[in-house]
């Protein structure tokens, strides 16, 4: 039987070109967000299934690649229902991989600790355009740090890194806080058993419209409800005014300081940013992860229709390791859609070393190949980039073939002579 040659599917081949650039723009956000003290971390790419199904990873639990268990381990005969089958699953996402990497390292880390963390995450989702089944996320966090300084410096380093690797892309930051969220359905009449239904229609905004969701909130718990909660949003800004009119509204169903913390967040960030974003309070914004138990933040980008990076603070879910819960923030850019936007525009990049290919005819001489690999490696040493390689036999394509890689200088040695 004939080896299959195409990829599994939703998992793709990267070809030199993309690559070159995926280790660029990998570069840079090392070095900005190295730049705010975020150290490198890793963690492996399996994790213990009871982990993954802990009811926190919101809708990509039904996502998991699930993994057998082996040898002795599986027991057909003993088998009555698919979670006897396994042990292990490739990881969704870095967050819950972190989670447990800090609970069982926590003695040889700082306090705060601030990890950064790039490697590849799966999901049986539907492929599409800029959505994988592998693919890569670029996360940091801050774990320790309870007080306002974990928002603002997240949202300050992720905005500095997608203004390098994305220059000249307009960018919005949209921030909410999960409690502002709660407060508004309890306000609006929802029981606590409803509410994660009125977050999901809510999260539809974006695709449905607001009659779209006004029609589920109706078919959910009825029409009073949703026009209660619905007028909420009516008028309401997209900066710190917003949330002043919103405290009175939620007077006596919102934690005391949720509200003045998140304007404290706004205000600070827009004081202190450096590059060019927008700032926007949006009460519509959910974020689907289990989670998240305060502010959430999303960016959008011009040229792509999603999100390229969201996070949020998720202060419960070390405790659920260690029975102690630890304050923790994250912001996560989403690699592949910023790979997508920028190879459809044409990205190159910029100040590139020159290219040089040095072209030898078959059977030279070893004393004119010689030659070739010490002038080769003076012009390295210069910071060029320099290929040697064999002419082929149709010259002019394989020129063609390396003009597309990027090479602009060529240099030919023939057998006789050198040319």
């Amino acid at each position: 039987m004939a080896l299959i040659k195409k990829g599994v599917t939703g998992m793709k081949d990267i070809l030199p070109e993309e690559m070159i650039i995926r280790d660029y723009l990998i570069n840079i956000i090392k070095k900005t967000y190295g730049s705010f003290g975020f150290t490198s971390i890793e963690t492996p790419a399996m994790e213990h299934i009871e982990n993954l199904l802990s009811k926190q990873g919101g809708d990509n639990e039904k996502l998991i690649f699930k993994v057998l268990k082996r040898g002795e381990k599986l027991k057909l005969d003993d088998v009555k229902d698919e979670n006897d089958l396994v042990d292990a699953g490739l990881r969704y996402d870095l967050t819950l991989p972190l989670a447990r990497y800090y609970s069982n390292n926590q003695a040889n880390l700082p306090n705060p600790f601030k990890a950064l963390q790039i490697g590849n995450v799966y999901r049986a989702d539907r492929p599409q355009k800029g959505r994988f089944r592998q693919f890569t996320q670029c996360d940091i966090d801050i774990l320790g740090e309870a007080s306002n300084l974990a928002e603002i410096e997240l949202i300050l380093a992720t905005t500095k890194a997608l203004s390098e690797i994305a220059k000249g892309k307009k960018f919005t930051v949209r921030i909410n806080d999960r409690r502002i969220l709660l407060a508004m359905a309890l306000f609006a009449g929802y029981s606590e058993d409803n509410i994660s239904n009125v977050f999901i229609i809510l999260d539809k905004m974006d695709k449905i419209g607001l009659d779209g969701v006004r029609k589920e909130l109706i078919e959910l718990d009825g029409a009073d409800k949703c026009e209660k909660y619905l007028n909420l949003f009516d008028g309401l800004s997209n900066d710190t005014k917003a949330l002043l009119s919103l405290k009175e509204s939620l007077n006596g169903f919102i934690e005391d300081g949720v509200l003045d913390s998140l304007s404290e967040i706004m205000n600070t960030v827009l004081d202190v940013k450096e590059n060019d974003f927008s700032l926007e309070f949006d009460p519509t914004l959910v974020r689907g992860m289990g989670y998240y138990t305060g502010t959430i933040f999303e960016v959008s980008m011009e040229g792509f229709s999603g999100s390229v990076a969201g996070g949020g603070r998720y202060d419960k879910m070390i405790g659920k390791f260690t029975g102690s819960d630890t304050p923790a923030c994250g912001f996560s850019i989403g690699f592949e859609r910023i790979i997508t936007i920028l190879m459809d525009s044409g990205f190159k990049i910029p100040d590139e070393s020159k290219k040089i290919a040095f072209l030898y005819e078959k059977n030279i001489d070893a004393n004119i190949l010689t030659s070739i690999l010490k002038d080769a490696s003076a012009l390295r040493e210069a910071g060029n980039i320099v290929l040697v390689s064999k002419m082929n036999k149709n010259k002019k394509f394989q020129k063609e073939g390396l003009e597309k890689q990027g090479y602009i200088e060529f240099k030919e040695f023939y057998r006789e002579a050198l040319k």
